[in-house]
């Protein structure tokens, strides 16, 4: 497939280094965050990216931002909650790319307030958004990446998927369920040409994390590095993940926290 004014994905070229001229990369949460800093980063290294948000604004922005720097993507609105919104978008990146090589299933919420004081409501929006939803995008990614020959899954998990925390009993919950999805899709997959890994980033500088009255002080105070984790460098960890230098990494669960799991 030649590139188009559209943003078709590239040969591979003489020449071209990058690590992921030519790729399909289906990335969700793309409108901010550490979804933003990934798509930008996996296009600046050649990839094609369907930059997928439940909000059409931000991923429109991102896909822009991609364009203007001369990369290729396209935007996606998707409700990860729902299996028909998540199969029309996986399919939609399927029906214009050819296939799928990467997806990164980074779209996620949180909920704060002490566990007797958690909602239905509450708990199920969580659940739904950062557990279920990853499992619905994995459903359909392994599908087209089967039938491709293979491709790479990353999930985004967190250090709370890994550790008890207080005020965030569905998120912890979510998270923990991410790597337990994660490292059983690496067993079951693994031999049929899919790698599946995950990312647990600590702290990180995005609209989640709530940062005023001193709190951002108080979170430097909890990371052996001194400071909370910017967007891009989890984007990079990601990266690494998905790109031929971690041909032989799956069922990882990569902590990316300033040594805060470590403390």
């Amino acid at each position: 497939m030649n590139e188009n004014s559209e943003g078709g994905p590239a040969g591979t070229g003489r020449g071209d280094t990058r690590r992921f001229t030519g790729q399909v990369v289906y990335i969700t949460g793309a409108g901010s965050g550490i979804g933003r800093a990934a798509s930008l980063l996996f296009a600046g290294e050649g990839a094609w990216v369907a930059a997928a948000d439940c909000d059409e604004e931000a991923a429109r922005k991102t896909a822009e931002q991609i364009a203007a720097d001369g990369g290729r993507a396209f935007p996606l609105t998707v409700d990860v909650r729902v299996e028909d919104s998540v199969r029309n978008a996986i399919e939609k990146v399927v029906q214009r790319c050819g296939r799928l090589h990467v997806a990164f299933n980074n779209a996620g919420v949180t909920h704060k307030a002490p566990l007797e004081e958690h909602r239905e409501e509450d708990w199920d929006r969580v659940i739904d958004t950062d557990l279920k939803g990853v499992w619905l995008a994995m459903k359909y990614e392994a599908r087209h990446m089967l039938a491709a020959g293979g491709g790479v899954i990353i999930n985004t998990a967190s250090t709370y998927g890994l550790v008890g925390a207080p005020g965030v009993a569905a998120y912890v919950a979510a998270k923990h369920g991410v790597i337990g999805l994660t490292r059983a899709a690496a067993v079951e997959y693994g031999g049929r040409g899919i790698r599946v890994n995950a990312v647990c980033p600590s702290a990180t500088r995005t609209a989640m994390l709530v940062l005023d009255g001193g709190m951002e002080a108080v979170w430097n105070e909890r990371h052996p590095l001194g400071r909370i984790a910017e967007a891009g460098e989890i984007a990079r960890a990601v990266l690494w993940l998905a790109s031929q230098e971690a041909a032989f990494v799956t069922g990882t669960v990569l902590p990316v926290d300033g040594g805060y799991c470590a403390r």
